[in-house]
Formats: structure tokens, sequence, C-alpha cells
């Protein structure tokens, strides 16, 4: 144990005792919370082994919990990503799992420790929260707490934001949450977006669903599109052949093939839009996020029968942008919504400096209901 002041200390998760009491802290923290859901333990698990987890391949963790004499009063992994620095000819550092009581000194010695840490790796700045990209959760929530969130997004109490600017982190980046109400949706759009498919199509570009029987070849198929349609976003960390199968492995359970739309030139993937069913409204009674012994059948069951969905990714490769892909994409979530009697979708997360997304987004009827934030803490 270090850094103790005020019966505060620090420790290493350095065993798997100390990693479950890790991954189960937030459900202490937020258990008077209505809006809090649990992260699946299993996921979580998984996640932190490098066995299982290939973003260990090219990437080192150290992740820590605050201890108030025995009682755990917060956690932060600090993360050192070399995929995103190669991308991006960068020299960063990131912090994620940040989760902490109400109290300031906590979340200093907590951001101390992991700025420490990332300072020993001699990069000029760290960014954070991810977890532990943005391939992965990220963001701290800073707009829009009167609702739990969608699946795979995060949730936090109001002071994280506080926290964070007051230990000195500046805003990096604003991601925005969209929700668009089936009923709500632009008629006059999805018209638009089916005239302009027959267009396309009179040009060899055709839409599909995932051929679930081919489902690890399909998904090879997406990882070529995926990396060159997002390459330029900022944040954005190029998928290795492993993470994208693992992607894959972890989204086929809950990946419904209606819900997965793909556009081809002339039998080539040019882009793709992915949509789940939001898990949330079934795993967030789950106690302690555990699937077993019969939480597992309960999702089985209804994975497919939620009430909302989240609009995960959608992107098209340059050279076919502004054609109107991206917005027969939306249609035909939108067509599919009404057959599955959904009630509405949350598209997430969009880029705050990303014009065309948000238009579209906007052009839609869809409003902004949420906002998250990646802030940036300078070492040099």
């Amino acid at each position: 144990m270090s850094h103790s002041n005020d019966n505060l200390s620090i420790v290493k998760v350095d065993n798997k005792k100390l990693l479950r009491a890790y991954i189960d802290f937030p459900h202490d923290l937020y258990a008077e919370d209505d809006n809090y859901v649990p992260e699946i333990y299993m996921s979580m698990k998984d996640l932190f082994n490098p066995k299982k987890n290939p973003f260990f391949e090219n990437a080192e963790i150290q992740s820590y919990l605050a201890f108030r004499d025995k009682k755990i009063v917060g956690r932060i992994t600090a993360i050192m990503n070399n995929n995103y620095n190669l991308h991006h000819k960068s020299n960063v550092g990131f912090f994620g799992f940040y989760d902490v009581i109400d109290e300031y000194q906590v979340s200093k010695l907590l951001l101390d420790t992991a700025m420490e840490w990332c300072k020993g790796k001699k990069v000029d700045a760290v960014l954070g929260p991810t977890n532990f990209s943005t391939n992965d959760t990220a963001g701290v929530l800073i707009d829009g707490f009167d609702e739990p969130p969608k699946v795979m997004m995060t949730y936090n109490k109001p002071y994280y934001q506080t926290h964070l600017e007051r230990y000195g982190c500046v805003k990096e980046m604003d991601l925005f949450a969209y929700i668009l109400y089936t009923n709500k949706a632009s008629e006059k759009s999805i018209r638009l977006a089916q005239a302009l498919e027959e267009r396309l199509s009179r040009q060899g570009i055709t839409f599909r669903n995932l051929r679930k029987k081919n489902f690890t070849a399909e998904v090879d198929k997406l990882l070529d599109t995926y990396n060159s349609a997002w390459k330029d976003n900022w944040g954005f960390v190029p998928m290795s052949d492993a993470e994208m199968r693992n992607m894959g492995e972890h989204l086929k359970m809950i990946a419904n093939p209606d819900w997965l739309f793909i556009a081809e030139d002339k039998g080539q993937v040019i882009g793709f839009g992915l949509t789940v069913n939001n898990i949330n409204e079934i795993t967030k009674d789950f106690k302690k996020g555990r699937l077993f012994p019969f939480n597992i059948l309960k999702l089985l069951r209804r994975r497919f029968k939620t009430r909302y969905v989240r609009i995960l990714a959608l992107g098209v490769k340059e050279g076919y942008r502004r054609k109107g892909i991206e917005a027969i994409f939306f249609a035909k979530n939108i067509l599919q919504a009404k057959k599955d009697n959904i009630i509405a979708g949350e598209v997430s997360w969009v880029l705050e400096n990303n014009p065309e997304m948000n238009a579209s987004a906007r052009k839609l009827n869809s409003e902004l209901y949420k906002k998250y934030r990646i802030y940036r803490y300078n070492l040099a």
C-alpha cells in the first residue's frame, strides 16, 4: 500500500479477489440510483483478461482501488494504448473505469495515481475516461441524467464532471447521443431514402442484411470497412482482426441480423449500420450483473423484445459519402423499428465535430438528449 492520507490508501489490483471487488464497486456506489444499470460481470471479467481480450496485444494497463480503512471508495485504470499512439502519431496515455464517491480528495488521489503511472510511460498528456479505448465504452455523462443509459453507454453522477474539472482536466471532445422516436421520425425522409435506394441500385449499390450463417466471414468483411470508414475520426483506434472477431463474438449473442444493414458496390462492402437491442432494459435488474443461474435464460428469451434500440455504428467508406447511403441506413432502422414495435432508437455516440452525422440525425427529427465528455490532462 502507498499514498496514505486521512486513512485513504491506494491498492494495485493484482489478484482475482481485488479484480472482483474492482468490478463490483459501482454496484454499491449506485445502490440507491434508479437509473444505474450493472455491467455484466462475465463480460467485465473477460475484458480485463489478457488471455481473452486481444486489446492487450498492443496495450498495457494498471488498475487501482482507493480504500478508506477497509472500505472501497473509488477505482481507476491507467492505460497505455500503443495502437492509438501509432495511428494518431501521438504520445498520450489514458484513464478509464473512473468511479468514485462524492469526495474530491478521493478523486484527486485516484487521478494522481493514474497520472503518475502514465508519467512513467513518458507521455505528454492523458485522455479519458475510455474503458479501455473508444472501441469500448467512453466518456463522462455531463448532460441527460434523468434516464438509464442505453446498451454499452456509460452512466455516472453529475459530480464526476465537477471533480475532473477541478483537478485540471479540460474538455477534449464531446460525444452526443440523440433519441429518435419512431412515431416522430420524418416520413418525408423515409420516402426520399427509398427513392434514393432505387436510384443507387441502378448504379450497382445495393443494400442487404447480415447473413448469420456466415457470421465470421461477414464480420471479417465489416472490419475493413470499419477501419477505413472511421479512420479519420477523432479518437479512432483501428481494430485488429482478433479484436474485431472478439467483438463479433460478444455481439453475436445480442445482435439481431434484422438490424444489421450492409451496403455493397457490386458485391464489395462499402458501409454498414449496426443497431442493437437495448438489453439494458433486461439486465437492469440483474443483481451485481451476474448471469447465472437464471438471468442468462431471461436475457436469451427477451434480448430481441426490447422497447428501445441503439444505433451503435453507422459508417460509409470515403468516396461513397454524400450519396445518401447514411440516410438509407437511418430509414431502414425506422422501418424495422415500426415492424418490431420499438418506441425509439438512440443514435450514439456522434462526435460533436461530425457535421454530416449530426445533420442526418437532426433531419430525421431526432433530439439531442445526452452529452458525454472526454477530457485531456496535460502532463508536459
